[in-house]
């Protein structure tokens, strides 16, 4: 059983931040009927499904549904967001009965004055709403040392906002109250077969906690193979048991459990090397 599956609903997107590398594949969107599909297959896989990989979710107009029909199948829905859309369809999140939302607040880049003001609080009014409806929300800050002093006006934005929240600090951020926390992070480099080889000392948990399907069914180890250069298999056309069973995939895991990259884009990975053993 894995944790999680990631499965791309949708590779477009509505925004362009620096953070993030895109992708060179055709813009696409699944069906309703793939999603089913594709949940179909995953049963007995993984019990939480995260649904995204590249593409900002909240741009799918079946995103409601999705969840929907996920929750009938036994599964928990998980929505990372720039957040952009949350004052369009936060609510019809909520009603669907999506289990955890990640906004990831740092998108603002390009924002400013009100258009700034009007995208946090947008932002801080659903994770008001939905944390108080039992959803897990999560306002991500994963830009230390990127921000330009931007992240110390969100912090004070929210501690305006939810004033009488716990704010019980950890290591990486603070549980503001129940079902609702603040979470730092650092910016990484994605894999690029372009990038400088780092060398095979790395390990990922892909393929051992987690894998992920793009919108065209391909199957690949992590969620950070954003073109699918390492495609597995398509889960539209293979059995996903002989998809994660291939002579590849086996290869792929038994190499991180060595901590050694048997891929070349894995060796380009800058997220993968923050876990040398030297």
């Amino acid at each position: 059983m894995y944790s999680r599956v990631y499965v791309e609903i949708t590779n477009i997107c509505n925004k362009s931040c620096s953070f993030c590398p895109g992708h060179e594949r055709e813009p696409r969107r699944m069906t309703a009927e793939q999603f089913s599909a594709v949940a179909d297959r995953l049963t007995g896989y993984t019990k939480y499904m995260y649904y995204h990989l590249m593409g900002e979710p909240l741009t799918h107009p079946e995103l409601p549904d999705f969840i929907r029909i996920a929750g009938k199948k036994g599964f928990k829905s998980v929505i990372t967001t720039n957040g952009t859309l949350l004052g369009r369809v936060g609510d019809a999140l909520i009603d669907a009965g999506v289990y955890k939302v990640n906004i990831s607040v740092h998108s603002f880049e390009g924002e400013s004055g009100e258009e700034y003001s009007d995208y946090i609080n947008t932002c801080l009014d659903f994770a008001d709403k939905a944390s108080g409806a039992g959803v897990l929300v999560i306002l991500r800050l994963w830009n230390s040392g990127h921000d330009g002093g931007r992240n110390a006006d969100i912090v004070r934005m929210m501690r305006a906002r939810f004033a009488d929240g716990e704010w019980k600090m950890v290591s990486n951020g603070a549980r503001i109250r129940h079902r609702l926390h603040l979470e730092y992070g650092d910016r990484f480099t994605w894999p690029d077969m372009g990038a400088e080889d780092g060398g095979e000392n790395v390990f990922c948990y892909g393929l051992s906690d987690h894998f992920s399907i793009l919108c065209d069914g391909a199957v690949v180890p992590c969620c950070l193979d954003r073109n699918g250069e390492m495609s597995l298999g398509n889960i539209f056309e293979d059995e996903l048991d002989t998809i994660l069973n291939s002579e590849r995939a086996r290869n792929i895991a038994e190499g991180f459990k060595c901590h050694t990259a048997r891929e070349e884009l894995c060796r380009r990975c800058g997220y993968a090397r923050r876990f040398k053993t030297t």
